[in-house]
């Protein structure tokens, strides 16, 4: 990976490669940008130029033993480590990165080194769990650094996701980070960096990568349809079937419902920055746009005292939808719930419909209770 195979960051890129020029590497870098940014694959090019042996205007030559070594993500003196984990049915310890590299070097060919978490959970198939980097693999990291180099004038050990370190993993880098052993490079490359111990980031010299996060264009739109769902399904109170939603975002995996709350979360922002008058600022277009002018009206602050008790309950409505999309954010954390009773707020459990220990909601409150909490079902979400 050559410094003008990464797309954009031309300023980054001559800045990283006089900082080499000039003897000037820091042990610990952390990159940190989307993964739409082409971050990953801009830590890779930087470590190729430290260890080419033929450097030519600011960029690896792609030709020496190294940079094919490099290209083909089998240097001996490169280590990668990222988040795994193994199907919920095989047994035994948790499994190390070097275990999924036939996985790690097919997403690259695929992709360029530009995919996000999900796409590659997807490619390892850990069936719906999340990915971890375990104390395991921080000792094995200082196990393989403590041997000599190969044949390259530094060993890089790039690190992607460390904010996926258990903490134990992240303690037992810490000395290692501190006082690495000579001509020892580490790439931190972090999509959400704030998550990481504070222990850790104050030890990496930062480099911040600007850009995106990417999602292919058909999970987008799927991802659209279900937002778009929701909120007209809010807005109708149509409470069983709001139930059925929730269902179907249930039988999601955990990443891919975490991508969807994301997606959503930026929907509700832009929605509300056309709302505020602030277009120039929103990031949408197609029927995303076309359906947000539509929509925002009814959420916008600054229409609620001037358009009447139509926008006003139009604005309670689409809030419920929020706060329903809040909801199943939570419940991905936890455990599945029980819910009880109908959507019209009865509960199975006594002839009158009422819960015994508590009286039924009514208004906006039995709406929120048909998500929230009183079902006859049981929904993992």
């Amino acid at each position: 990976m050559r410094f003008r195979d990464v797309e954009g960051h031309d300023e980054l890129k001559r800045r990283l490669a006089a900082e080499v020029d000039a003897g000037r590497v820091s042990h610990a870098q952390l990159f940190e940008g989307a993964s739409g940014s082409g971050v990953l694959p801009l830590a890779l090019a930087y470590a190729q130029y430290l260890n080419c042996e033929g450097r030519r205007d600011g960029d690896s030559c792609g030709e020496c033993p190294s940079c094919r070594k490099y290209g083909e993500l089998a240097h001996p003196d490169l280590h990668f480590v990222f988040p795994v984990n193994s199907p919920r049915k095989s047994s035994g310890q948790k499994p190390l990165s070097d275990a999924f590299l036939p996985q790690w070097r097919e997403i690259w060919a695929r992709t360029g080194g530009v995919f996000g978490e999900g796409q590659w959970y997807e490619a390892i198939n850990i069936d719906n769990q999340q990915g971890i980097i375990t104390r395991a693999e921080a000792e094995e990291i200082i196990r393989k650094l403590s041997f000599k180099a190969f044949e390259a004038r530094w060993k890089v050990v790039l690190i992607w996701l460390p904010e996926r370190m258990r903490a134990e993993a992240a303690n037992a880098l810490l000395k290692i980070l501190e006082e690495p052993w000579e001509q020892t490079l580490f790439l931190l490359v972090s999509g959400h960096a704030a998550e990481l111990l504070p222990t850790i980031r104050s030890r990496v010299q930062a480099v911040a990568v600007a850009g995106d996060e990417i999602e292919d264009a058909e999970t987008r739109a799927e991802f659209f349809e279900m937002f778009a769902q929701l909120m007209r399904l809010s807005y109708n109170d149509r409470h069983m079937e709001l139930l059925d939603w929730a269902e179907g975002v249930a039988a999601m995996g955990r990443e891919a419902q975490k991508r969807f709350l994301a997606y959503g979360v930026a929907m509700l922002r832009d929605n509300y920055m056309l709302a505020a008058g602030m277009p120039s600022i929103v990031r949408l277009e197609g029927e995303e746009l076309a359906f947000a002018e539509k929509f925002s009206p009814f959420i916008g602050a600054g229409r609620r005292n001037g358009a009447g008790a139509k926008p006003y309950r139009s604005q309670r409505q689409s809030e419920d939808g929020v706060s329903t999309l809040r909801t199943v954010g939570e419940q991905i954390y936890r455990t599945p719930v029980e819910i009880s009773g109908t959507a019209h707020g009865k509960d199975e459990r006594s002839p009158s419909g009422k819960d015994p220990r508590r009286a039924a909601p009514s208004g906006g409150r039995a709406r929120n209770a048909a998500v929230r909490g009183r079902p006859d079902r049981v929904v993992a979400l």
